[in-house]
């Protein structure tokens, strides 16, 4: 699947800029990168339709459209996951397969309940107890048992998901070889995992403030993707490391709204793509040079 949504991504390229007569970029790997992306954040199982479609729109719509690499306001392949994701979400958000060696502490995977839908309904559940039976309440209270229990499974991958959400081992490694290389800052993904872990810890307990669990939170999900290969895009992000810290506390504070009070269990697609707007208003914060007047 991953195959299909580069060589699409690379293909639609290379057509859109041979029909324009514009130089052709694909050795620049800008289109490898979307396509990879994008199939980072599509189930494995997904029709391979699907990332076609998406391939297509990202290179197509949201990046030559704009003009090629370099004015894409948005990050195209987060724009392609949310068409794909209000067009066909059954595809998008559904994993027929569970991971080797069982479910996550036994939670099936077949109808979509990734770690994250899990805690979501969960909580719902203990916050609004008198509204539900005794035996939904204590299957809530110890589905969130299981779930506190079960860092190791999301730190190592064996739980359900989208393809960039299963292994935050294997996510920290790529983000740790791109540190070195200094071919990202830290400046966004600190501050938007800093962010999501006290908005958390804060806002996302069933016991009151304070009872949340933001271990948890960070593991689970697409934010250490997001975080640290997505939200650190250099076409759509900001310029100056100030701007980058305020960009990242967005994406998080977007992301924990969604989490904990939102329709989706995950909002890092999102957060992600709305900070991507705001990004021409925070490279205005930038410092004033000697002798400038306001």
């Amino acid at each position: 699947m991953t195959l299909v949504a580069v060589v699409t991504a690379v293909v639609t390229e290379y057509l859109i800029e041979k029909l324009l007569n514009k130089p052709v970029t694909i050795k620049d790997w800008s289109a490898v990168v979307t396509g990879m992306l994008l199939a980072y954040n599509l189930p494995p199982e997904v029709p391979l339709w699907i990332p076609i479609i998406g391939s297509v729109f990202a290179i197509a719509i949201v990046k030559q459209a704009f003009g090629g690499l370099g004015f894409n306001p948005v990050n195209p392949a987060l724009a392609a996951r949310a068409l794909l994701l209000a067009s066909w979400p059954i595809h998008v958000t559904v994993f027929n397969t569970p991971p080797r060696g069982g479910t996550l502490s036994g939670i099936d995977i077949i109808t979509s309940a990734t770690p994250l839908n899990v805690m979501k309904q969960s909580l719902q559940v203990l916050k609004n107890v008198d509204a539900y039976s005794i035996d939904k309440v204590n299957k809530a209270s110890e589905a969130i048992i299981q779930l506190h229990a079960s860092y190791g499974n999301l730190f190592w991958g064996k739980v359900g998901g989208c393809i960039g959400e299963t292994s935050a081992f294997l996510l920290l490694l790529g983000a740790a070889f791109l540190l070195y290389r200094h071919i990202i800052g830290w400046h966004i993904p600190l501050s938007y995992i800093a962010t999501v872990a006290v908005l958390t810890w804060i806002f996302g307990g069933s016991n009151g403030l304070f009872s949340g669990d933001p271990t948890f939170h960070v593991l689970a999900g697409g934010l250490i993707l997001g975080a640290f290969f997505m939200a650190t895009d250099m076409v759509t992000s900001p310029l100056t490391p100030k701007a980058c810290i305020w960009f990242g506390i967005g994406c998080g504070v977007i992301t924990t709204v969604i989490r904990l009070i939102g329709g989706y269990p995950e909002g890092v697609s999102y957060s992600i793509l709305l900070m991507n707007l705001v990004t021409p208003l925070l490279n205005r914060l930038r410092p004033k040079a000697f002798g400038e007047r306001k």
